[in-house]
């Protein structure tokens, strides 16, 4: 795609707005479907470990591809990618609608491999577009989207899952899923200053101690993040007897706010002296709110859910910080790439933390399982 010297800086709003509809898109699968976990044990048979595998195939497609898309980004723009991508995550999810969880899990590990470029191209959009000074703002605005696309899905899949089965969930998130892919094709464009990069020579992002440092620090911060995500429901309907219906929507509540509190700490790294700052308030936040958790397991659970929801909104506030912070290590025509090394790192964990904390959960106890939250 050619650069589009004609599209003037307020364009950039645009851009920002498809982007952040693509990743919310995007959240609704990964952080979405978490919500109606009970109804895909029920659906595929599986007990809490089998459907943690399940719901961290999207992640686990997605981590394979990340670095892969981000280069493809840097050298033939972000439109393309996030189509083709788009495109070709729909397919996958309507896949995923036909009975058998090997099926299912084959297909959301396709939907990951072809979702992973919103998260590397549509990210070098945005900070391509927007100025040092409010590049903070603006990534926030648009990681806002992956918790408010989680709590939209949240409350949709649930009621769908329910009524209609868990094969039309997956049908509704396929056809979204492309209609945003159309958005994109129509509205992503590049600014006239962007730089391409020609091919090889990425092993000079890859081996940026900064970078590593930075991708090692989101990956960790990934687990309190995704031991939510993925049995915030589970932990409060199967071991705390709550409505699945009330679950979900603390879920929701949970996700909603993180997305605002995305915002606001975007807007604090655009006036701290460094990015790293509130990563590392937040970190410590973060761990006190999962130890505090782990220790009233078997408190009333007005008072559980009272520091579960905060503690869950909080452990979604960084991602938005630390994806500037990677972009703007990356040198010129390489952000794409930095931003796929980073997202790789997180979705390893991602992965990883769904099964590993069920599985801590199931056989050794839900303290356990928030202890691992609050440890790394």
């Amino acid at each position: 795609m050619a650069q589009d010297a004609s599209a003037p800086p307020r364009y950039r709003w645009v851009v920002l707005a498809v982007g952040a509809v693509a990743q919310g898109a995007n959240a609704a699968v990964f952080l979405g479907l978490p919500a109606i976990t009970p109804q895909l044990r029920e659906h595929f048979g599986l007990s809490l470990p089998q459907v943690g595998l399940l719901l961290g195939a999207v992640n686990l497609g997605t981590m394979l591809t990340l670095v892969a898309w981000g280069a493809a980004a840097d050298r033939h723009g972000e439109r393309l990618v996030m189509t083709i991508g788009g495109v070709g995550a729909a397919l996958c999810l309507a896949l995923a609608a036909f009975d058998g969880a090997v099926v299912a899990g084959v297909a959301l590990v396709g939907v990951g491999l072809f979702g992973a470029s919103v998260n590397a191209a549509g990210g070098r959009a945005v900070l391509t577009w927007f100025p040092a000074e409010r590049r903070g703002f603006a990534m926030g605005l648009r990681q806002t989207a992956t918790p408010l696309g989680a709590a939209l899905a949240a409350v949709v899949l649930g009621v769908v899952g329910l009524r209609a089965g868990v094969p039309v969930a997956f049908l509704a998130l396929a056809g979204f899923t492309g209609f945003v892919a159309l958005a994109v094709a129509l509205w992503i464009r590049e600014p006239p200053w962007a730089v391409r990069s020609g091919s090889g020579r990425h092993g000079v992002v890859l081996k940026d101690r900064d970078l590593v440092r930075l991708s090692a620090a989101s990956g960790l911060l990934v687990v309190p993040q995704f031991t939510a995500a993925a049995l915030m429901v589970e932990l409060l309907h199967d071991h705390r007897g709550v409505a699945v219906g009330v679950a979900a929507g603390l879920f929701a509540a949970a996700q909603v706010a993180g997305g605002f509190g995305r915002l606001a700490v975007g807007v604090w790294s655009d006036r701290s002296a460094t990015r790293v700052q509130p990563l590392k308030a937040l970190s410590v936040l973060v761990a006190v709110g999962f130890a505090l958790c782990a220790a009233l397991d078997r408190a009333p659970v007005w008072l559980l859910a009272a520091v579960l929801v905060p503690t869950a909104a909080l452990a979604l506030c960084w991602n938005g910080v630390a994806i500037t912070a990677a972009g703007e290590l990356a040198p010129p025509g390489r952000t794409g790439i930095a931003l796929g090394m980073q997202n790789t790192a997180n979705y390893l964990s991602a992965t990883v933390t769904p099964p590993l904390a069920g599985w801590l959960a199931v056989g050794v106890g839900w303290p356990a399982a928030l202890l691992l939250a609050a440890a790394t």
